[in-house]
């Protein structure tokens, strides 16, 4: 499904068969908020540590000014945004990006239930900062 080279493969893998599972069983057409609570089922069942609407906050210069929810955040290390859409857009994926940057998290999923298919994106931080991320996590 993803490249074993992949930062997180496994992890990820793991999480889009969570979806793919959740999306076989209900297919589209329902709203986000559902797909969020089928897939937080089927984490848990998958044995993966998240948390649902997990609040983080948002930098400018160093200065906390605002929070933002994550859908899921797995294993301390992935943020999962959830959609169900037509289509993705580009908006989404900048959005999704935006998250990354803001959080300084190098890996996210953005996952879209919303098509007959399930769609998803890997997405990478290309300005993910490891040291920065060290004092992040330690405030978190």
């Amino acid at each position: 499904m993803i490249k074993e080279e992949y930062k997180y493969s496994e992890l990820t893998s793991k999480i889009i068969g969570c979806a793919m599972t959740v999306h076989k069983t209900l297919g589209n057409g329902f709203q986000e908020v559902i797909y969020q609570r089928a897939l937080e089922i089927e984490m848990t069942l998958a044995n993966l540590d998240f948390q649902r609407e997990f609040e983080m906050p948002v930098y400018y210069r160093d200065v906390q000014i605002g929070t933002r929810r994550v859908d899921f955040f797995v294993e301390g290390a992935i943020s999962v945004e959830l959609k169900a859409i037509t289509q993705f857009e580009n908006t989404n994926f900048a959005q999704a990006i935006n998250y990354l940057e803001a959080y300084n998290l190098e890996i996210g999923l953005l996952i879209n239930f919303g098509e007959t298919s399930l769609k998803f994106k890997r997405l990478t931080n290309k300005k993910y900062n490891p040291q920065q991320s060290q004092k992040s996590n330690q405030s978190l």
